[in-house]
């Protein structure tokens, strides 16, 4: 088989959206927020919640590491996660936070129902997410660290779980 790498011209647009939202709670590296604009674009995400201390477009450094998706993702900014958490529960979304705990389970072992959205919440690089969003919580899940270090990038971290989560609604 002969493989020939392709550019960027060869690209065909998708419009595929999953059931998938994220709320990012207090995110203060505008880097990490534009690489989660850029992830939602590729993935398919339906909306971005940003809260908190989360910086917004516009900006030129969530711009520059967006490759400009922020301008074809859905997003919404509000300084209280726990109403926005309280608002999609009621809308019957399944919340799912991102971090590692003394209960959280494997992502690879969480179910869930493909027909009920799902909102991942994740949080601050160095703070994580707070304890009053882990509680409303409907399950925590963590990507295991097989290395000496004890967490990644919040930005890798919400890809590969987001990868994760989608193949539930393929």
């Amino acid at each position: 088989m002969n493989h020939v790498q392709l550019d960027h011209t060869h690209h065909r647009p998708g419009t595929r959206t999953f059931p998938v939202s994220v709320l990012a709670h207090d995110m203060d590296v505008p880097m990490n927020v534009g690489s989660l604009f850029r992830l939602a674009d590729a993935l398919g995400i339906a909306h971005l919640y940003l809260t908190g201390e989360t910086p917004t477009p516009p900006n030129r450094k969530i711009r520059k590491t967006s490759r400009a998706t922020e301008d074809s993702v859905a997003f919404t900014y509000a300084p209280d996660p726990v109403a926005v958490v309280t608002d999609l529960r009621t809308a019957g979304t399944r919340i799912v936070s991102l971090e590692i705990t003394s209960a959280s389970q494997h992502i690879r072992r969480f179910t869930q129902d493909p027909a009920q959205p799902i909102c991942l919440i994740v949080g601050a690089e160095n703070e994580g997410v707070p304890d009053a969003l882990l509680a409303l919580s409907d399950a925590v899940v963590h990507i295991p660290m097989y290395g000496q270090n004890s967490s990644m990038n919040v930005a890798a971290a919400t890809a590969i779980a987001l990868f994760e989560l989608i193949k539930g609604f393929e």
